[in-house]
């Protein structure tokens, strides 16, 4: 069966196709946002798959987007008596510290939408309020009354015991998207499992309704309604789910995109023998920095927006810089770029579809760093005309050149990124300069080694594809479940049986939905960890499981490592969990073909420089080619500018392995 990676992206939507002789084939179509399926069939109309059994792996934004635009449907919020203000309320905590005039918004639900009944349980699982027939009544009486598209159930200390929370479950129409917190996250801290539950209900539809469609689409598209076909999401976690779990679970899908770019980052990094990566994958309307150590860190603290995610995802940082970021002059006629974007449509203005504002892709194109007739391969011209008039009306007010203007939107953006790098590994211990800064995302290759040198760093890579990574790490995904459950108390008091019995529950329940895909159990794995702390600490480490003592004395080592110091306290276990994985997907890259070295196919000019820049393409180039810049490397999907100072090198399956003053990368 044909294997489809789709990555649906802000600007463009993205295909990688592995065929049956195991060759790639890549292909990128402007996204349709009103509609996201639009451009998903469009593109396997035009790779001509339509009518062929295919398994399809996508990462969607349709979550992210619904969160972000606040376009979650109509959700009643149900909770214990007396916490109905709960997310409101939450942890009391100031996005901005010392503003005296903070904006107030509104609150997640609204309080004509906020249910208080019974049902609530005390730390260790004993009944203080019962849910009555009374207060079922009342709960059916309001769904009718209010007609809402989902409900978010968020009883106290639900995880000890759901059977309040599947009651309420029970009595509500079949058709009607419940979320229940002890399905969606068992764990403590009732505001951040209120959050999850409620996301999960408010996106749910949204979700459910997009992956309808898609389905609906591509079995419509075919003339062979018996063919094979199936349709799997990828999780924020970087694991993948059948698309017919996945809209229970819309919450875990929020990182969707950006996580099968860490995926497709990790595996091909390992292939050219880098473990330790600085990720940037910079797109049309955001870019996403990551610390990749061997495999790609979770975590429990996210946030989407003004959202606290407490969900695992991979840990990455976001910021609204792309290439499609807007520049402007503030009220002090400071220059700014993003985080307001182009996106796809208009987009910038050198795209020709009507956008008239100054991008950061348009100054890259007055700079010389993108060719109006190599971009997307040559499918695409650019407008430079079109560009120059976007970027005439800035230059004017700041009293500059266009060129000059172009070279300050281009170092904003850049300055942007790199705090964001900045912010994932210096400022938690890691020095870059001991790790391989990797690009990816159609953008990422124009701004790589002014990054680099930024923060310090020697080494870089722009992987194969990178300007479809995420795309291709949605092949090389395993199908996979994230499951924890809270089991709170001083590690040296509990009784190992008892936590090994929840570990063995956990992997049941993950090897369960596994095997609705069709994995057996001898195909997948299972890794156990803990979340342990010292005793009235509030965060947590997490660490692989290996029992009470061993487990207990790797979390002191680790609190050292992390905090400088230990501490003469009793360690507390928070949370037990299980990540159950199936078989990793065969995928091997073609090693580059044995050819002649690659020549220019042209010259052209670059602001700042007074003698002509090699063009090249990518696909022409040979392994273990070496080329000083500054140079241009063009390709289907992205192009990349090797800087004055900057070598590169070709290695053995196409990935392009940057050095900054040598002639070959440090592995």
């Amino acid at each position: 069966m044909l294997r489809l990676g789709v990555d649906t992206g802000g600007t463009f939507t993205d295909f990688v196709l592995l065929d049956d002789g195991g060759g790639l084939r890549v292909h990128k179509v402007l996204s349709t946002p009103d509609a996201p399926e639009r451009a998903i069939l469009q593109g396997i109309a035009e790779l001509g798959i339509g009518s062929a059994a295919f398994k399809l792996v996508h990462g969607s934004t349709v979550a992210t987007n619904a969160v972000l635009e606040g376009k979650g449907v109509r959700t009643l919020y149900v909770t214990n008596r007396g916490f109905a203000d709960l997310l409101t309320i939450g942890r009391q905590q100031r996005a901005e510290l010392y503003d005296l005039q903070p904006q107030v918004l509104p609150p997640p639900v609204p309080p004509e939408l906020c249910l208080e009944t019974g049902g609530r349980l005390d730390a260790i699982g004993c009944t203080v309020d019962p849910l009555t027939e009374d207060d079922l009544a009342m709960l059916v009486d309001t769904v009718t009354r209010e007609g809402p598209g989902a409900v978010a159930v968020n009883l106290l200390f639900s995880y000890l015991d759901p059977t309040a929370e599947q009651r309420i479950a029970a009595v509500l129409p079949e058709d009607l998207f419940v979320s229940l917190s002890s399905r969606v996250l068992p764990e403590v801290r009732e505001y951040e499992r209120g959050m999850a539950t409620w996301l999960n209900a408010w996106i749910g539809p949204r979700v459910a309704g997009y992956l309808r469609r898609l389905e609906q689409g591509l079995t419509d598209g075919s003339s062979d309604n018996d063919k094979s076909l199936s349709v799997s999401v990828m999780q924020s976690s970087g694991d993948t789910v059948a698309a017919s779990q996945a809209a229970d679970n819309a919450v875990r899908m929020l990182l969707s995109g950006p996580a099968g770019g860490l995926v497709a980052a990790r595996y091909v990094g390992a292939a050219a023998g880098h473990a330790r990566l600085l990720s940037f994958d910079m797109g049309g309307t955001s870019t996403d920095v990551a610390l990749i150590d061997g495999e790609p860190r979770l975590t429990t603290e996210g946030h989407i927006g003004r959202y606290p995610v407490a969900v695992p995802m991979v840990d990455m940082h976001t910021i609204g810089a792309g290439g499609g970021s807007i520049a402007w002059l503030d009220d002090g006629d400071m220059l700014q770029v993003g985080p307001e974007s182009a996106g796809a449509d208009p987009g910038p203005a050198c795209y020709g579809r009507g956008g008239r504002r100054p991008t950061v892709t348009d100054a890259n194109l007055l700079l010389g760093r993108l060719q109006a007739d190599a971009f997307l391969g040559g499918d695409m011209r650019l407008d430079m005309a079109a560009a120059r008039t976007a970027l005439d009306g800035l230059a004017r007010a700041s009293g500059q050149t266009v060129d000059d203007i172009a070279h300050d939107i281009v170092a904003v953006a850049n300055e942007h990124m790199a705090q964001a790098l900045r912010a994932i590994s210096i400022k938690r211990g890691a020095d870059p300069s001991e790790y391989v800064l990797v690009s990816f995302g159609g953008a990422g290759g124009l701004h790589v080694c002014a990054l680099a040198e930024l923060l310090g760093m020697q080494a870089a890579m722009v992987p194969v594809h990178g300007g479809v990574l995420s795309a291709l790490g949605m092949l090389v995904a395993r199908p996979g479940r994230q499951l924890s459950r809270s089991h709170v108390g001083l590690l040296e008091q509990l009784v190992a049986t008892e936590l090994e019995a929840i570990l063995d529950e956990l992997a049941r329940q993950g090897l369960r939905a596994l095997a609705e895909e069709g994995f057996e159990a001898n195909q997948c794995e299972t890794r156990a960890s803990a979340d342990l702390r010292y005793n009235g600490q509030s965060y947590t480490l997490n660490l692989p499981w290996d029992g009470i003592q061993a487990t207990g004395e790797a979390f002191h080592r680790a609190h050292q490592m992390r905090y400088g110091h230990r501490l003469d306290l009793p360690v507390e276990l928070v949370n037990l969990r299980q990540a159950v994985r199936g078989p990793l997907p065969t995928l091997e890259l073609k090693s580059v073909a044995d050819t002649p070295a690659g020549k220019p196919f042209g010259y052209c000019s670059s602001a700042g420089l007074d003698h002509p820049v090699a063009r090249y393409w990518r696909h022409e180039l040979a392994a273990e080619q070496v080329i000083q810049g500054p140079c241009l490397i063009c390709e289907q999907v992205a192009t990349t500018w090797v800087a004055p100072g900057w070598t590169l090198r070709v290695d053995t399956v196409g990935n392009v392995l940057l050095t900054l003053g040598q002639a070959a990368p440090v592995s």
